[in-house]
């Protein structure tokens, strides 16, 4: 961007954009996926991912870069719709390990990712959105003839279509109708609001308080994804038949909060290495709230509940950032996670009161 501008808000201007384009979509593909499958709605937006890419590889102005943000935002909320594809195939036992599964993914990719990206931009700036769109569009002939529909015929929503339905806010206001759900929607936006603001501020926070550079920033990114590859992939599935979703989202959210806590209070760098062991409990808080809402609602409505839900997250990560960055230089470095741990409390409460008797407890 530093061609068109180099200021700041511009920066996060162009970060959130994905999101609020992401908060119009999702819950419109999730409906969508309902109503037609989850299959052809995962390779048409996957493929409007490899397009948004190629955009903006090929940006030669500041809109288009934006335009790139928003088709990928628009198109890349098809993560609500692959957990409905999980939540189809899978017991609702199961489903918790299934979602584990899918951030263990998460977790690789954001360990090679950054990797595969640092040593592309060597040779050019561009490059690795092109290896990114390349990826987006083999993936999406892999689906072609990789990937079968997961929701059979006779469970898909029969609803007339309504314009209506386009609205993000409708399928909000659905969802908050549901007051079986108003506790667990609440401690996922207080858990991915707190954990957004760390996201955003980490750099900032490493920069300011230890002096760190790119590299060094690079360094925890990978043990970040590698912690977050081991909670998701490995603890999620080997923990959830012992202690049921209840219980293992209530200690993923304990870890999260010391994690928050040892990095405010920081005063060596090997203090945020020992911060981000406890922090990837993100992966076992997440995975028990998703899978705790599937199964409140029916089949017919999972794309629905997790089209929804990606855009309450859409919005923590909207608010998220902003938040850390107001508390950041109003309060001190440490505030975004001292306050962070107090909302990762929050969420525990509303968890806890809002799971009761309806977890799976383990055995």
């Amino acid at each position: 961007m530093r061609q068109f501008r180099t200021d700041a808000t511009t920066v996060g201007a162009l970060a959130m954009s994905f999101s609020a384009a992401q908060f119009v979509a999702s819950p419109v593909l999730g409906v969508l996926s309902d109503r037609y499958g989850r299959r052809p709605v995962l390779l048409l937006s996957i493929f409007g991912t490899s397009v948004g890419y190629f955009i903006f590889a090929l940006a030669s102005s500041l809109p288009v870069m934006f335009l790139s943000r928003l088709l990928d935002g628009f198109t890349g909320g098809n993560i609500s719709t692959a957990q409905a594809y999980i939540a189809d195939v899978s017991a609702p036992e199961n489903r918790a390990k299934s979602f584990g599964l899918l951030g263990a993914a998460f977790g690789l990719g954001f360990m090679l990712g950054p990797a595969i990206g640092g040593w592309l931009s060597n040779i050019s700036l561009q490059a690795p959105a092109y290896a990114a769109g390349v990826l987006s569009l083999a993936t999406t002939i892999f689906g072609l003839f990789a990937l079968p529909e997961s929701l059979p015929a006779h469970l898909r929503g029969t609803k007339p279509f309504h314009f209506s339905d386009l609205s993000p806010i409708t399928p909000l206001r659905q969802l908050w109708d549901r007051k079986i759900l108003h506790r667990l929607l609440l401690g996922t936006f207080f858990l991915n609001f707190a954990f957004s603001a760390m996201q955003s501020n980490f750099t900032y926070f490493t920069m300011e308080r230890f002096q760190y550079t790119a590299q060094q920033n690079g360094t925890l990114f990978v043990f970040i994804g590698i912690s977050a590859a081991i909670s998701q992939g490995f603890l999620v599935r080997k923990l959830t038949p012992v202690l049921g979703e209840r219980r293992m989202g209530a200690a993923g959210l304990a870890a999260l909060i010391i994690g928050f806590l040892v990095v405010a209070f920081s005063t060596q760098e090997w203090h945020l290495f020992v911060s981000i062991a406890f922090v990837a409990g993100v992966g076992l808080a997440s995975v028990a709230f998703t899978a705790l809402l599937s199964q409140l609602v029916s089949p017919r409505e999972q794309g629905w509940l997790l089209g929804s839900l990606q855009s309450v997250l859409s919005l923590t990560r909207l608010a998220g950032p902003i938040y850390a960055g107001i508390v950041f230089d109003a309060i001190g470095s440490g505030a975004p996670y001292w306050t962070g741990a107090i909302w990762m409390a929050v969420s525990l409460l509303l968890l806890w009161t809002g799971s009761a008797g309806r977890a799976n407890e383990g055995k």
